[in-house]
């Protein structure tokens, strides 16, 4: 049995003598995620098929920013980024640049040493996802993660389109990765009237509704599943999910709040 293995166990023990689960790593008055870090990053703001603009990919970064604080994320360990971050002083995100990202993640993840949150909203190509003018391929995505996370738990949510290619890549034993579709589909919900996209919809309204990342990942593509039948798009997307082995027990002490 591998070490990581044995110490599960113990906690686990622990746990059945204690009477129940318990959150992972919380004080008094503090949840599991208070020293995670987080980015949640809107990579683009075209609208898909059309020459005008979106605000869906801002907007999912502005609610899902807010979700992850009632997780209890603390928000000084959480930084949002935007392709035009001067349109948003209400909520003042940084730059969305590749260095930019990488430095700030860098720089909370050092501060913050519980795990590390990715959340990616964007336009995606089987090639990677869009990060402004440029596209943010798998494995540099992987390189930035590492580098900055480490073997830390860590959780990464990619909503675009073909975001499926990034699973293969970014796939560890301390990892989670949640994508809004497919390697080869397409995903929904990117035009000038959408609110969100389908996929950010979704993460959104399940939220509060699940206990920890495994059942949000189900939940979610239940979700979307459902989406897609009612509003007719096809083919469809298939979001998918991939938790490592060495992160997937213990994610079930990081509970969220309920009530």
């Amino acid at each position: 049995m591998k070490p990581w293995a044995l110490i599960v166990g113990l906690v686990f023990s622990l746990l059945a003598l204690a009477g129940g689960p318990a959150r992972a790593a919380e004080s008094p008055g503090r949840g599991p995620f208070a020293n995670w870090a987080a980015v949640v990053i809107a990579g683009d703001y075209h609208a898909a098929h059309s020459e005008t603009q979106t605000e869906a990919f801002d907007n999912a970064r502005r609610d899902v920013s807010k979700a992850l604080e009632k997780l209890g994320f603390d928000p000084a360990n959480l930084r949002e980024f935007s392709v035009r971050p001067e349109r948003y002083p209400d909520t003042r995100p940084l730059k969305s640049d590749l260095q930019t990202i990488y430095d700030t993640l860098k720089d909370l993840s050092a501060k913050a040493p519980g795990g590390c949150l990715i959340y990616y909203s964007s336009h995606g190509a089987p090639q990677g996802v869009v990060l402004g003018d440029n596209l943010l391929p798998p494995g540099l995505m992987d390189q930035l993660i590492t580098q900055s996370c480490g073997r830390k738990p860590t959780v990464v949510v990619i909503s675009a389109c073909f975001s499926g290619v990034f699973v293969p890549v970014l796939a560890d034993g301390n990892r989670m990765i949640i994508t809004a579709a497919r390697p080869d589909r397409s995903s929904f919900g990117c035009s000038e009237s959408d609110k969100y996209p389908y996929f950010d919809t979704c993460f959104l309204k399940v939220l509060p509704t699940v206990q920890d990342f495994v059942a949000l990942g189900s939940a979610v593509q239940a979700c979307v599943a459902e989406r897609e039948h009612e509003t007719g798009m096809s083919p469809a997307s298939e979001p998918q999910v991939s938790v490592g082995a060495q992160l997937r027990p213990t994610l079930q002490l990081y509970l969220f709040p309920t009530g």
